[in-house]
């Protein structure tokens, strides 16, 4: 019986995705649940695991290739016992490829993530050839890249003439997809690389363009006092952390001032849909977090009915996810507000791009310590910028200002987050 194996069904937003790189060979015995193939959608990517026992019958999209959403990409045969078609494997694959003696070596496969995968891929290396850091079983991106460091100045003009050579049928796609040749050298000491945007970056340039070229952006700047936000949290933060195993962040409490905020100017919480303005009776936050690949922005659902300590657990949750490129569509899809800290790298100021059909997103920045006057007084006070970015199209400068001064109203009293005045 041949059992077809297809592309998930992607989001309604998502057109294409692309291929990353095949676990599996043609030819090799499978069982149910093994990850066959990453997939690399503009917005997370996926693993699509064997559905039956078997053997791979036929692989029809190679490594690269663009794919669209229930596309089939290969078979798996599955008519025989698996303990039979092993052996005729041994006789059968050998003539055709060497592969025989990667897939039957005593050594276990190590446990990589995607990302790790995907950085594997690009740069044709054998999971099995790095050295396990933490002597876990799993393989790391930093393992991948010390491996790359020690091993860098032979390997790589050696291996990569050979390869093009001696597999002309399969070397050419992983050549295509990982990009030629990765350094070129031209004129003595001026090294460039030449490297193929990913999915998700060019889906992230497309929107960002589309941003601009849509929306009337126009950005509004205020500056909040954190040190009662500061002093509050220094107080209870052990507390907390004992009471509900999380720790206790800036983000919730920039979260719960913004939900308080988009109550009382509900059109910060709309969206544009051609000649219609659609106000949301919920609050789904889109938490910008950096990644890997780019910048994601998992969404927080029903913010507004979430304690403290849900919000911190959701944005740890999200972090890690998005660290590991375990984020699904649903995690990113929708959101009505966006919060975007700059901080954490360092930015003082900044004017964040709408995240479309959003109308407004607000942007956090570091907090550093500036002489204020307080009371006919210098203080020393740790300051932080904030700044809104909004569509001037259907949010006017008075609403965004008076949203803004808000969000500070709270953070700078914090007992106004608890009474909702």
């Amino acid at each position: 019986m041949i059992v077809d194996v297809k592309v998930p069904i992607l989001a309604e937003s998502v057109a294409e995705a692309s291929l990353i790189s095949w676990h599996k060979k043609q030819g090799d015995v499978v069982k149910r649940g093994d990850n066959l193939i990453d997939i690399e959608t503009d917005k997370v990517t996926l693993e699509v695991a064997a559905l039956s026992d078997g053997v791979l019958a036929e692989i029809i999209k190679n490594n690269g290739d663009s794919v669209k959403s229930d596309e089939v990409i290969a078979r798996i045969e599955t008519t025989g016992k698996v303990e039979k078609t092993a052996e005729p494997k041994k006789t059968a694959a050998v003539p055709q490829q060497q592969s025989l003696p990667v897939d039957t070596g005593a050594a276990p496969e190590p446990k990589t993530s995607p990302a790790v995968r995907n950085m594997l891929a690009e740069n044709k290396l054998d999971a099995k050839q790095i050295p396990d850091g933490n002597a876990d079983g799993r393989v790391t991106k930093e393992d991948v890249v010390n491996y790359m460091n020690k091993s860098k100045p032979a390997p790589a003009v050696k291996t990569a003439a050979p390869a093009a050579k001696s597999e002309p049928a399969s070397a050419p796609v992983a050549v295509q997809t990982t990009t030629p040749a990765p350094t070129l050298q031209i004129s003595g000491n001026r090294p460039e690389e030449r490297v193929p945007m990913t999915r998700l970056r060019q889906r992230t340039a497309e929107r960002l363009l589309s941003a601009q070229h849509e929306s009337a952006i126009l950005t509004t700047f205020n500056e909040v006092n954190m040190k009662p936000v500061m002093d509050l949290r220094a107080r209870y933060k052990d507390q907390f952390e004992k009471a509900h195993g999380a720790k206790l962040g800036f983000m919730s409490f920039f979260t719960r001032a913004a939900l308080e905020a988009l109550k009382k100017f509900p059109v910060i919480n709309a969206s544009i849909d051609g000649k219609d303005i659609i106000y949301h009776g919920y609050f789904d936050i889109g938490i910008a977090v950096s990644a890997p690949k780019g910048l994601v922005v998992p969404i927080i659902r029903d913010a507004d009915t979430l304690s403290f300590a849900e919000i911190e657990n959701k944005i740890v949750e999200y972090g890690q996810k998005a660290k590991d490129s375990k984020l699904t569509i649903e995690e990113l899809t929708g959101g009505t507000f966006t919060i975007t800290n700059g901080g954490i790298f360092g930015s003082l100021l900044s004017t964040p791009i709408l995240n479309p059909p959003q109308s407004a997103i607000l942007g956090m920045h570091k907090i550093q310590d500036r002489p204020m006057a307080v009371d006919g007084q210098v203080v020393i006070l740790p300051i932080m910028y904030l700044a809104l970015s909004y569509d001037h199209r259907i949010v006017d400068g008075r609403d965004a200002v008076q949203f803004l001064v808000t969000i500070k109203n709270m953070l700078e009293d914090p007992a106004r987050l608890l009474l909702q005045v």
